[in-house]
């Protein structure tokens, strides 16, 4: 027999009309999917949050409230940065930093931002890609004062707006880069010479910001000293791996609802972000293989059972094709012209280069919107290929990341900025530097009671007979990647002993010349590590 609603129940729920407004504002405030009817430009609106202060432009500052619930929720799993921020609030490590950041604005990224308000930085924030902002995150930043100049969904002029007004605001400079990308950076560098020459320190943590960093050092242009996140060990293994290899699949499935199993897939490139997403893949029964221009990476996925192909031998087969490089121009519009239909496109990588878009963009194209962030590009002959988030980063565009994982990478970035900021006169040139080795094992020692892990110690004699202090650095500068002789599942096999071997004998015909090059090879700290142990 059916049963009415318990009258009860019935007046609790709907005992006011405040509670039912606070729903449908909770409903109007959903961050992963259009946020709001309101189509004005938030640059066209004059918002105060309730300190009185308009220095921020964000989408809506009335929904500051549920931005600080998400807030709370991301700190529960962010225990690690969260006790770095109790410790050292006291000493206020960051007094006088003044810092400018251009990343993702998530809940996840707004716990660092705070962290680093808690340790003494005065911040500026705006976002690094138009279409990964949390709307009601970013109001909750500018809420408690942080001027915050993001929205998702701006224009590339909106973009670019959005990173001048975190830059030339009066009666405050900055002194510290918190960078993921390069295009602040790139910016400053640009437009304001003079900010850029007078800042103490650059820290960087994706592959795209640190070329260009590099690449500014190896002219001779870089002024300042510049730390690559990107490469650290905490980076490379947990965010770029573990990350990525949860985050694939929520994208995909949230904006096109795929079945994975026996699906063909190309990824194109093999580091860690690749190496996470074909793990994942392939754990859902895809036929994944691989395209890659670096032999040490190409070997190891020949080694973890992958296909290593050209895009260009298997794009007609290709049910999806994920880049994940950092570079430009790897899948171009002839490869889109050959696709199959329904063949759907994405990136992986930071930036928006790596898929060809500009050429999409033509008069015999007919672009298609699906749902959010999900575009059909439609050809004459009707063939449809699925774009998604225009080519730009899937995981932050379309869905959300593990908080956990980004705890990681915000701890090293937050410790790389004290260490930039606090460091003597000399201690880092006008170069680009990785993070030291004993900071990324106090990173991820941090993190180890979330799982109630218990380390062995060494002994005495143990120590001394590795020849390692007891309380670390347990690797050397140098390490960064796993072996490839990792990768045997048998020890001592032949394939092992011949990889053992070549590398033997290359170190043998080439110790001279390596001599007469490491002089000349950038002075960075792993690089000087290595000179020490050849030239010994």
């Amino acid at each position: 027999m059916a049963r009415g609603p318990n009258p009860a129940l019935w007046s609790i729920q709907f005992s006011s009309q405040e509670s039912k407004n606070d729903r449908e504002n909770m409903n109007n405030t959903a961050s992963y999917t259009d946020s709001s009817d309101d189509e004005t430009s938030p640059r066209d609106k004059a918002q105060v949050n309730t300190q009185g202060s308009s220095d921020f432009c964000v989408k809506n500052i009335k929904q500051a409230e549920f931005g600080r619930r998400e807030i709370e929720i991301a700190e529960q799993d962010m225990s690690a940065l969260v006790s770095l921020r109790k410790r050292a609030q006291g000493e206020k490590p960051l007094a006088g930093a003044k810092i400018v950041g251009c990343t993702h604005i998530t809940a996840q990224t707004a716990v660092l931002i705070e962290t680093l308000v808690a340790l003494g930085a005065q911040c500026r924030w705006t976002a690094c890609n138009i279409y990964s902002t949390q709307n009601e995150v970013a109001a909750a930043l500018a809420e408690t004062g942080v001027p915050v100049f993001a929205w998702k969904g701006e224009s590339e002029d909106d973009f670019w707006w959005c990173i001048d007004r975190c830059v030339n605001t009066e009666g405050w400079q900055a002194n510290m880069i918190l960078d993921d990308g390069g295009d602040l950076t790139h910016w400053v560098y640009k437009k304001y010479p003079n900010v850029f020459k007078k800042v103490r320190g650059i820290v960087e943590e994706s592959v795209t910001g640190v070329h260009r960093l590099y690449q500014l050092s190896k002219a001779g242009k870089l002024s300042v000293p510049a730390m690559n996140v990107n490469d650290s060990v905490t980076k490379q293994k947990f965010d770029n791996l573990y990350c990525c290899r949860e985050s694939i699949l929520d994208g995909l499935k949230r904006t096109t609802d795929i079945m994975f199993g026996g699906k063909q897939v190309v990824v194109c490139g093999y580091g860690e972000v690749g190496k996470g997403c074909c793990t994942a893949l392939k754990a859902l029964g895809a036929i994944v293989c691989i395209t890659e221009i670096d032999p040490i990476c190409a070997l190891q996925a020949c080694m973890d059972g992958y296909r290593v192909v050209k895009l260009s031998e298997v794009i007609r087969q290709m049910d999806v094709v994920i880049t994940c490089t950092g570079n430009k121009n790897v899948v171009t519009r002839e490869q889109l012209d050959r696709m199959k239909n329904g063949c759907i496109v994405c990136n992986m990588g930071h930036s928006n280069t790596e898929i060809d878009v500009a050429s999409l963009r033509s008069p015999e194209l007919t672009w298609e919107r699906v749902r959010s962030q999900v575009d059909h590009i439609i050809w004459p002959d009707g063939k449809r290929v699925i774009l998604l988030a225009e080519g730009r980063l899937l995981n932050l565009s379309c869905s959300t990341v593990p908080t956990f994982v980004l705890s990681i990478t915000a701890t090293t970035q937050a410790l790389a900025l004290i260490e930039l900021f606090n460091a003597p006169d000399g201690r880092y040139k006008q170069d680009v530097y990785l993070l030291p080795k004993k900071m990324d094992e106090y990173v991820a020692s941090l993190h180890l009671p979330n799982f109630d892990a218990h380390l062995t110690e060494l002994s005495d004699e143990q120590a001394k007979y590795m020849g390692l202090n007891k309380n670390g650095p347990f690797k050397p500068n140098y390490y960064r990647l796993v072996s490839l002789c990792s990768v045997s599942t048998r020890a001592g096999s032949q394939n092992e002993f011949s990889m053992n071997f070549s590398r033997s004998l290359f170190a043998l015909f080439t110790l001279n010349t390596l001599k007469n090059l490491l002089p000349k090879m950038e002075s960075i700290a792993s690089h000087l590590v290595v000179k020490q142990q050849f030239l010994k």
